[in-house]
């Protein structure tokens, strides 16, 4: 025997992609039109028999042939009308007769069903063959009509055949797509490829893949139709009318009815949402999220949020045409039932139940909590959609989104507390599944994490029905050289409260603007920055012009398709010296210390590349077209709107975005307004900045966890600030500070992913605090990066915890640095365990340090400016006059405190 000795398709594009066929292989083509089918046979008989090969064609069907006439063609004809039974013999006796190493080509496999009115004998008859042939080192060719034939019999035959190919038409196009090929692998052998007849060319860019496969696949996941609950009953009711009908009878008594009852299935019964539901999704919507849903239940606010926006942006009237501009989804879901199935079936439902009420899990225990998730296993029914899934994507990026019910809900955006893993989906079939699986895990244990826990014991929801729903989404984005990625992506807020100049208009809203995978917007990464777009003022930038090189974009992240794994790089590494396509709106040249634009996309020319995005804004419709989505996302919510992005740009200019998430967010405190007190004396100043984003007086304030920045940067080994984040975390939850109201104030970027840069805490690590203050010191010209637009400062507004930057270098503000070095350190009696870590971490005990004195705050986030200052308990905070010139104090307010010399 030869099993696996390449030969030759007949195809050379083909050849190349599955890299060659093999002895032994059954070769499966789903076809929509059988003259697509003898687009492939024909070129494959032609070559095995110039090879010198037998052929055999097996005619049974009553359609015209499939390969005409010819010298050394053997056309034997068996009858299937006497039945299964007698029509597997005769073959089988045939290919007995024929022996080893014969090639056929057997007429369309779907006209059998016709014969025998099951697609079970079908199967039955395919796995009788195809084993035997495999075993003589055949190779045989057979046509399968697409979207005809029940998904069990489908899978059986997919199963058993070594190949399986669909073949299909797009408008005028013809694609081939492998959907299973037996033990060989290419990074491009899963993919969509157009095919010419002397060329296939694969299909990377995320949009184009979308139209393509959107079109073809009506309905990509078998679903089954036999349940007798509410559930499918109702959307056999609706799916029984073709899509016209449905139209015409949408505005009836009776399909509104289910239209509301199927919107309510997928949604949920959450007032806020199916306000939207009702208003903007259509029933071809819903059965269309039906279509694309694995197992049942909900489809989770995540997900809810994407696809309502999306229709918003669509019925809306506007100044831009979203139906031009905006690319399709093309998304799935796996509903929030299978979450608790999964839970069920694999010991898991009592320990999420535990860690629910009691709300506490420190990291460490969270560790094991995972590995038990990952050891879990999943339905049958589930695992065969899970197949159809990876079928449908092939090769392509996809990313597993938790959609829990409450999340992006009006009020619990939850950013960032569940998990999301990207799948570089690169591999064979089985590899690829086990990866997949691994993330959807590793999605529902993140339910239980320490943060998702802390968070909805702080809104109130610790004893919430909190059901895991799952959003599995195409990575948006385009391959370039080794990497794949989008040419832009961000999130945009349509208020903006981050203003650095007047000139602001906070009404238009903001963008945070990068290269490559959105994640270096929505996390802080040190040492490396955003482009912030005020939306009223596109071009406004908060650097000085001499140093906008400085503060660029310097790395991106990319999924990398050779290491399969997601990295990040810098910038220059990815795009390569002949450049990315459209370069020339991203970057410009920094020649003798200006910036100069760049035409064309290659580097070769340039001295010194900076991401800038300047001809991105001032020469396309980018800025236009984002303040017209934030504007109708905004009025059709009725709330703020926090949304994430991807885009691309044309070599003209032209701009396709895709919508990735929408959430309302609600901004306590946002607009509050309050007289900053003009009389208090400077030694009772704290600090006092012009930045402020959220506003509001704090009063009482009794603890001040300080971390010393100059400590923190100059004199603190790396194994120290490791742990910094885990001792705020200990002082966070420690129960005499959780008696009263806290202020933590520390090194900026809190939160960020470099520990030099600032203090690595999660949000369960700081979610008690009433004030976060990072302090950073203004560099040269620079107004450093805040946490504004990050899933970190979201925790923070959500939690109402009032957050300042601090820039002590400004003329304009004031901090005063002798009271936290003289007053008393609290640390090593509240955490013995921190000896040695005195200098950097400062726990203040202010009615200890000041005596009949606490902090307070008085923010206001109409002017930016806020204040902090100990106070008596009586002490007035609005309205306060200004003391005259030389004028006599009042002698209380000049206490000497515990901290002065």
């Amino acid at each position: 025997m030869l099993h696996g000795k390449t030969v030759d398709s007949g195809i050379p594009a083909l050849n190349h992609v599955l890299g060659g066929l093999r002895l032994g292989d059954n070769v499966v083509w789903q076809v929509d039109r059988l003259e697509n089918y003898l687009r492939v046979a024909c070129p494959f008989v032609q070559r095995a028999l110039h090879d010198g090969r037998k052929v055999v064609y097996l005619r049974f069907a009553p359609h015209q042939r499939i390969i005409p006439e010819k010298p050394g063609l053997q056309t034997i004809e068996v009858d299937p009308r006497p039945g299964f039974d007698l029509f597997s013999a005769q073959v089988n006796k045939v290919i007995e007769e024929q022996g080893i190493g014969v090639f056929y080509v057997f007429d369309n496999l779907s006209l059998l069903v016709g014969e025998w009115a099951t697609d079970e004998l079908l199967a039955n008859f395919f796995q009788v063959t195809c084993p035997y042939l495999h075993e003589l080192d055949t190779v045989a060719y057979f046509a399968l009509k697409r979207g005809q034939h029940s998904h069990s019999a489908v899978a059986r035959i997919r199963d058993t055949s070594q190949v399986v190919i669909d073949l299909y038409h797009v408008q005028s196009d013809l694609y081939i797509h492998p959907i299973k090929v037996f033990d060989r692998y290419s990074s491009e052998m899963f993919l969509p490829h157009i095919f010419t007849g002397e060329t296939l060319t694969p299909v990377f860019r995320s949009g184009d893949a979308s139209s393509i496969l959107i079109s073809a696949s009506k309905s990509p996941l078998k679903i089954k139709a036999d349940s007798i609950a509410p559930w499918d009953s109702v959307y056999r009711q609706l799916a029984q009318y073709d899509p016209e009908e449905l139209q015409r009878l949408e505005g009836t008594v009776e399909i509104q009815a289910l239209k509301v009852e199927l919107a309510q299935m997928l949604i949920g019964p959450y007032p806020e949402f199916r306000r939207l539901a009702e208003r903007y999704l259509t029933i071809r919507d819903l059965l269309g999220i039906r279509n694309r849903l694995i197992g049942s239940g909900r489809i989770g606010g995540k997900a809810a949020g994407m696809l309502l926006a999306r229709r918003i942006l669509l019925s809306d009237p506007g100044p831009v045409d979203f139906k031009e501009v905006l690319e399709e989804h093309d998304s799935f879901f796996v509903g929030s039932d299978v979450f608790f199935t999964f839970l069920v079936n694999n010991g898991l439902f009592r320990l999420r139940l535990r860690l629910t009420r009691n709300s506490r899990i420190l990291p460490e225990e969270f560790e094991a909590v995972e590995e038990r998730f990952r050891a879990g296993r999943f339905p049958d029914e589930i695992m065969e959609q899970f197949k159809d899934l990876l079928d449908y994507f092939g090769q392509a990026p996809i990313i597993v989104r938790s959609s829990s019910l409450l999340e992006d809900g009006f009020g619990n955006a939850f950013a960032g507390k569940y998990r999301s893993e990207f799948c570089v989906n690169q591999g064979s079939p089985e590899e690829r599944m086990d990866v997949f699986l691994e993330a959807i895990k590793l999605v529902y244990a993140s339910a239980v994490n320490p943060d998702a826990l802390a968070y909805r014991r702080q809104r109130g929801l610790g004893e919430s029905d909190e059901q895991m729903a799952i959003l599995i989404q195409r990575v948006s984005g385009m391959r370039h050289r080794r990497y794949f990625f989008p040419p832009l992506a961000g999130v945009a807020f349509s208020h903006n409260l981050y203003r650095w100049t007047d000139r602001i208009d906070p009404e238009q809203g903001m963008i945070r603007l990068v290269l490559g995978l959105g994640t270096r917007a929505v996390n802080r990464l040190g040492g490396d920055y955003t482009r912030l777009i005020a939306v009223s003022h596109p071009t406004l930038r908060p650097e000085a012009p001499s140093k906008v090189a400085a503060y660029s974009q310097h790395r991106m992240d990319v999924l990398d398709i050779a290491k399969n794994q997601l990295r990040s790089l810098p910038v220059m590494e990815v795009v390569g010296k002949d450049g990315l396509p459209s370069f020339g709106f991203f970057a410009s040249d920094m020649q003798e210390g200006f910036l100069k634009e760049v035409e064309g996309d290659s580097l070769s020319h340039l001295q010194q590349p900076v991401l800038t995005f300047d001809r991105l804004i001032s020469r396309t419709r980018f800025v236009a077209i984002m303040r017209d989505l934030l504007a109708k996302l905004e009025a059709a919510y009725g709330y703020t709107v926090d949304t994430e992005f991807t885009a691309f740009v044309g070599p003209d200019g032209e701009i396709k975005v895709n919508l990735l998430q929408c959430r309302p967010m609600r901004l306590p405190g946002a607009a509050a307004s309050a007289s900053i007190p003009a009389d208090i004396p400077p030694e009772r100043i704290l600090f006092r900045t012009n930045r402020t984003i959220s506003g509001g007086v704090v009063r009482d304030i009794r603890f001040i966890v300080y971390i010393d920045p100059q400590v923190y940067a100059q004199q603190t080994p790396l194994e120290t600030k490791r742990v910094v984040g885990r001792l705020v975390g200990r002082l966070n939850r420690h129960p005499e500070l959780l008696a009263h109201r806290i202020m933590m104030m520390g090194p900026g970027r809190w939160g960020s992913s470099n520990i030099n840069l600032g203090v690595n805490a999660t949000y369960s690590d700081i979610n008690n605090t009433a004030i976060l203050v990072e302090m950073a010191r203004e560099e040269h010209g620079h107004v450093p990066d805040v946490s504004y637009g990050t899933h970190f400062f979201l925790d923070l507004v959500e939690s109402r915890i009032i957050y300042l930057p601090l820039y002590p270098d400004e003329p304009e503000t004031a901090f005063n640095r002798g009271f936290f070095e003289r007053a008393p350190n609290d640390l090593l009696r509240l955490l013995p365990e921190a000896e040695g870590l005195e200098a950097l971490i400062k726990v203040v005990h202010v009615p200890f340090a000041a005596p009949g004195l606490s902090a307070r705050l008085v923010a206001d986030a109409r002017n930016g400016n806020a204040l902090c200052y100990l106070a008596a308990e009586d002490d007035p905070d609005e309205h306060a006059t200004e003391h005259p010139p030389g004028s006599e104090k009042d002698p209380a307010k000049s206490a000497k405190f515990n901290y002065l010399p």
